[in-house]
């Protein structure tokens, strides 16, 4: 992780202070109201998911271009499976191996960044695992999109790449946080019963 992304998280963070100090007041209100007392589950909820959601942004956005930024040589790159070859590139280039490359790093985070995307997926709304890849894909589409776009022109130029591999990469993570999730919902619905010790009668005169 370089430290950009470092400081891009520290940002994402403190915005989800600010967030959540904004809409758990609302939300404290409206449980005592309906409920005459708290519920951790849904304040709990709530959290993880403004939490997720500002640290991805800020994770995607940032850091902003500034007056020394070079610009982007490619905006575009519509090869699947192009992180490949980067890495074989990268191999060579430095002479490290496949797991220490950038590229390859870079990939995993992709696939992380949406791994708690397929929890909620599943968790929180219940979706099947094709329809948690279209929220994974449609999310990334939107995200991609955005950037290449040069964030609907708020941004002076695109400052990030269009990348079919991210798209790929993200999907897959949302897949792998379905499974993740189903598991996790399985292990919840069958607690393990414990049988207790039954008390065995020994007669010492019977041969065994």
């Amino acid at each position: 992780m370089t430290n950009a992304q470092v400081t891009a998280l520290q940002y994402g963070f403190i915005g989800f202070l600010a967030l959540w100090t904004v809409v758990l007041v609302p939300q404290l209100i409206t449980q005592l109201a309906r409920y005459g007392g708290l519920r951790v589950r849904g304040l709990a909820t709530t959290g993880a998911v403004l939490l997720y959601g500002c640290m991805t942004l800020a994770v995607v956005f940032l850091p902003l271009p500034g007056p020394g930024t070079r610009r982007l040589s490619q905006t575009v790159q519509l090869h699947p499976f192009q992180w490949i070859t980067d890495i074989h590139t990268e191999m060579l280039k430095h002479g490290s191996q496949w797991f220490a490359t950038q590229t390859f790093q870079q990939a995993c985070l992709n696939v992380l960044l949406f791994v708690p995307l397929g929890v909620f997926a599943r968790v929180l709304w219940r979706r099947g695992l094709i329809g948690t890849l279209l929220i994974g894909f449609t999310a990334s589409l939107l995200i991609e999109i955005t950037q290449l776009t040069a964030n609907f022109g708020t941004a002076p130029y695109a400052y990030r790449i269009f990348d079919v591999d991210d798209l790929m990469n993200n999907a897959s993570g949302a897949g792998v946080g379905w499974v993740f999730g189903a598991l996790l919902l399985t292990v919840l619905r069958s607690p393990i019963g414990v049988q207790p010790a039954r008390r065995e009668r020994v007669h010492f005169a019977e041969t065994r």
